[in-house]
């Protein structure tokens, strides 16, 4: 049943990505109707809750350390209950909590990663995070719109671990998924790198990181990009399970913005972890990056949803433990 259910999967994945209907539309097989049903999609639907929730004025721009992230870790908290996912190790709740000084204030700041687990079967000592991060900018300025609600950065990501959350506790993992809405990326990768201080390293044998998959790359449709690629075979993994699908993963094109080491990847890959980042967005001329303009409304749904079901058939392999990627080469001068 296992094979039959990862060859549905990939079916159901490809026929998405070619087809101009709803993602999240069942595929219908005249083989085997029955089975076919029973495979779980990404809801498109539910991408758009996430997304426009995470997004909203009500979440203040979910600034560490202030009353709107706390009703965005309550909401994220919230969905992993919903989906059945278990505390992390010691935690005895889905937050981690700490203290930490910002650069820019003397003041000290509590906030929470939040993190759910879904423990594997053969391979459950064997860990796979899967990560986003869900604060963003607060409010600030001058200006008509003064929230900054960073709609792309990062509630798409974080809108991208849930509905994995969801997808895999539907399908099934053999190695151990962390999934993780690091706080204080925003503020020089805080949250990340107090979550690395906490961890074995070599229990960790790959991250999957989401950081804007909001926006149609410069690559065109059905196409992703992958910081760090060259630095592990991690991407050419991905390449070769997304063969056949129609969507193509490519490696960083932006190599002058040293984006490898600007997201929450970088705090594992400093330990050893090949952990990379996903992402669509072309950067390079996006007008509304940490501006007030990054509103859900400017985001491409179908480009969030195809990236979430990608990711998903991109990293199949690892998640089953078939394939376990070479450890990252480091060299922050790259």
């Amino acid at each position: 049943m296992k094979k039959i259910s990862i060859a549905l999967v990939a079916l159901a994945f490809i026929i998405s990505c070619n087809s101009s209907k709803n993602v999240s539309e069942p595929i219908v097989n005249s083989v085997n109707t029955k089975i076919v049903k029973s495979v779980f999609f990404i809801d498109s639907v539910t991408v758009k809750k996430h997304l426009y929730t995470l997004a909203s004025d009500d979440m203040e721009g979910r600034k560490a350390g202030t009353a709107g992230i706390e009703k965005a870790a309550k909401y994220i908290e919230n969905e992993f209950k919903r989906i059945g996912l278990t505390t992390f190790e010691s935690l005895e709740t889905y937050r981690q909590t700490f203290n930490f000084k910002p650069r820019s204030s003397k003041e000290e700041i509590t906030s929470a990663n939040i993190i759910g687990v879904l423990e594997g079967k053969s391979k459950k000592d064997e860990y796979v995070i899967v990560s986003a991060h869900y604060d963003h900018l607060g409010v600030k300025g001058k200006g008509e719109d003064k929230i900054y609600n960073g709609a792309n950065d990062d509630a798409s990501g974080v809108t991208g671990v849930l509905a994995l959350a969801e997808y895999f506790k539907k399908v099934g993992n053999e190695r151990t998924i962390v999934f993780v809405a690091f706080t204080a990326e925003e503020m020089g990768l805080i949250g990340s790198t107090h979550f690395g201080k906490g961890i074995d390293a070599n229990k960790f044998v790959a991250g999957i990181n989401l950081e804007m998959i909001g926006k149609v790359p410069s690559f065109g449709p059905n196409t992703a990009w992958l910081t760090g690629f060259e630095r592990s075979d991690f991407g050419k993994i991905i390449q070769r399970n997304l063969k056949g699908t129609g969507y193509q993963l490519f490696p960083d094109p932006y190599k002058n913005f040293n984006l490898f080491f600007r997201s929450d990847n970088a705090s594992l890959a400093r330990l050893g972890v090949p952990s990379h980042t996903f992402s669509t967005t072309p950067i390079d001329v996006d007008k509304d990056y940490h501006k007030a303009s990054d509103e859900a409304e400017t985001l491409n749904m179908t480009v969030i949803t195809q990236t979430i079901q990608a990711v998903a058939k991109g990293t199949e392999s690892i998640i089953n433990g078939k394939d376990t990627p070479t450890r990252v080469v480091l060299n922050e001068k790259k």
